[in-house]
C-alpha cells in the first residue's frame, strides 16, 4: 500500500498530484499498490485552500511499502506531533520507501530522517530549513532527491515529479512514460528549481546582499571577480566571501553562475540572439563555456532548450 500523510491546512496538490501518479499507475499495472490518504487524526482533514479530503487511521496503514508526506502549511504543527514523527520514523525504520513532497521535508528532518543526508525542499524555505537542520545537505536546486530508501522533492508540483519516478523504479520506465501521457506532463524535467526562481528569491532577498546581487544581475557581462563584490560590499575579499556563503547558502562564484545561467536561459528561450550574443552578454563569453554550464544545471544545451521552447 502506498500512503499518503496529511495534516490540518496541508497542500492538496501535493497530495492529490502524487496520488494521481499512483492512480492511473494501479490501472496501467493491476497489481500496483492502493493509494490511501492517512492523517494522525482520521476522517475529514481540511487543506489549506478548505477542500477536505477523508483519511484512514495511522493504525490502519500497517502495509505500507512507500509513505508520501505532504506539505503545506500546517507543517509547523505536524512536526511538533509525536505520533506523526513517530509513525513516519517506525516505517523508515522497517525499510519502507520514505519520501517528502514541498514542505513535508520538515517532518522527515524533524523525524531524524534526514541527518547527513541529501534532501530538497521548496526553494523558499531555504534559508529556514538549513537553520533549523544544519545537519541535512540540503540541495535547494534539486527538482527532487533520493538518498537510500529516502525521497524528497521540492515545490508542490515536484511531488508529481518525485512520484513518476517511484513508478519508475517499481513499474518500470514505460509506465512511468504512459502516465505522464495520461497526465499531459513531461517525463523528466530537466533543470533544477533556479529555472523557476531568481537567485535573489531563493536566497536573500532582504538580507544585507540584496542589493549587491541586484547589481550583479545587472552587469553580468563585467568580469565579477569576488575582489571587485568584495569592495562594493566594502569588506575584505576573504571575509566577504566567508560571510555571503554563510548567509546565501553559496559561493559568489556558484551565486554567480546561477544568475548567468537564469538570464542566459531566458534570453535562449524568448530570443532570436545568436548563441554567442547570449553568451557575451552574460558574462560567460565563450559559448562552449555556457554550453557546458547548461548541460550541469538543466540537462540540456542552449540549442535544444531553444528548441523545446519554440514546440510549446
Amino acid at each position: 500500500m502506498i500512503g499518503i500523510l496529511i495534516f490540518p491546512d496541508f497542500q492538496l496538490l501535493d497530495a492529490s498530484g502524487p496520488a494521481s501518479v499512483f492512480e492511473i499507475a494501479r490501472r496501467l499495472v493491476p497489481t500496483a499498490p492502493n493509494v490511501q490518504m492517512i492523517a494522525a487524526q482520521p476522517g475529514p482533514v481540511r487543506s489549506s485552500c478548505g477542500v477536505e479530503v477523508v483519511a484512514s487511521s495511522l493504525k490502519s496503514a500497517k502495509s505500507i511499502t512507500t509513505l508520501v508526506v505532504a506539505g503545506g502549511l500546517g507543517v509547523e504543527a505536524a512536526i511538533d506531533c509525536r505520533t506523526t514523527l513517530a509513525f513516519v520514523r517506525r516505517h523508515a525504520t522497517r525499510g519502507a520507501r520514505v519520501a517528502s513532497v514541498c514542505s513535508g521535508a520538515y517532518v522527515l528532518a524533524a523525524a531524524g530522517l534526514l541527518d547527513g543526508r541529501k534532501a530538497t525542499t521548496h526553494w523558499c524555505r531555504t534559508q529556514d530549513f538549513v537553520s533549523r537542520y544544519p545537519k541535512v545537505r540540503l540541495d535547494p536546486d534539486r527538482i527532487f532527491l533520493r538518498d537510500g530508501n529516502v525521497w524528497t522533492s521540492a515545490g508542490i508540483t515536484a511531488g508529481i515529479d518525485l512520484a513518476l519516478a517511484i513508478a519508475a523504479e517499481e513499474h518500470g520506465d514505460a509506465v512511468a512514460k504512459d502516465i505522464a501521457c495520461q497526465l499531459v506532463l513531461y517525463h523528466r524535467r530537466s533543470g533544477g528549481q533556479s529555472q523557476f526562481s531568481s537567485l535573489l528569491e531563493l536566497k536573500t532577498p532582504n538580507g544585507r546582499f540584496g542589493t549587491l546581487l541586484t547589481w550583479v544581475r545587472e552587469h553580468l557581462d563585467k568580469p565579477l571577480t569576488v575582489d571587485m563584490l568584495a569592495d562594493r560590499a566594502g569588506l575584505s575579499p576573504r571575509h566577504f566571501a566567508r560571510i555571503f556563503t554563510a548567509e546565501t547558502g553559496t559561493t559568489p562564484s556558484n551565486a554567480i553562475e546561477r544568475l548567468r545561467l537564469e538570464v542566459a536561459r531566458e534570453h535562449v528561450q524568448s530570443s532570436s540572439d545568436p548563441i554567442e550574443r547570449v553568451a557575451e552578454v552574460t558574462g560567460f563569453r565563450d559559448p562552449e563555456r555556457m554550453r557546458r554550464a547548461f548541460v550541469r544545471a538543466f540537462g540540456q544545451a542552449p540549442q535544444s532548450l531553444r528548441r523545446a521552447a519554440r514546440t510549446i
